[in-house]
């Protein structure tokens, strides 16, 4: 379970702190489904939900690393804060932003290492997280902040549920219209 949920002043900018263990993918995947729920965009689950199980699984297994708890912790916990540190260090945290027509899933955690997309290889088990996220997301990317980083997909409410009703001045779009274009892919901001 998430170690808490901020909903802020706005409420469609919504924050989950993720506790340390494998788990906390879960709960990002929970967390997804209860806001898209809220604001009435549950047919963006499945992407939404894919992309954060990659961000916040990459979150754990690259920025945090496989490193059990020192204080004795169970194997599958981390040494990472659920809370800001003194020295800086970030917990790992799960931010969904919408703003009409788009809806930014976020992915913060200590580490300033940006993500690295690899070739995927044919037979590996892992390798295939940022292809997966370039894939189902209308654009990607990274920022670095004081102590960590965030990753961050947008997604488009509007063109999932525009209508399909042949009436291009009325809003709406027909099949023969081809494929909007949605520009640019990955990005990285400084």
């Amino acid at each position: 379970m998430s170690t808490g949920t901020a909903l802020a002043v706005d409420p469609h900018v919504v924050t989950c702190t993720l506790a340390p263990r494998f788990e906390a993918v879960r709960t990002a995947r929970d967390f997804a489904r209860t806001t898209l729920q809220r604001w009435g965009l549950t047919e963006l689950f499945d992407d939404v939900a894919l992309v954060a199980s990659e961000l916040v699984t990459n979150a754990l297994r690259h920025a945090i690393g496989a490193r059990p708890d020192p204080s004795g912790g169970n194997q599958g916990e981390y040494d990472f804060p659920i809370q800001p540190t003194p020295e800086g260090r970030l917990p790992i945290r799960i931010s969904l932003v919408h703003r009409a027509p788009q809806v930014v899933c976020a992915v913060s955690d200590p580490s300033s290492l940006g993500p690295i997309a690899r070739e995927a290889d044919f037979v590996a088990e892992s390798g295939r997280g940022l292809h997966l996220v370039e894939s189902f997301s209308r654009s990607w990317g990274w920022h670095p902040l004081g102590s960590g980083k965030v990753v961050w997909a947008m997604f488009e409410a509007e063109s999932i549920g525009a209508p399909l009703n042949g009436h291009p001045e009325l809003g709406g779009r027909s099949p023969l219209d081809g494929p909007v274009d949605v520009g640019g892919r990955h990005r990285r901001s400084a």
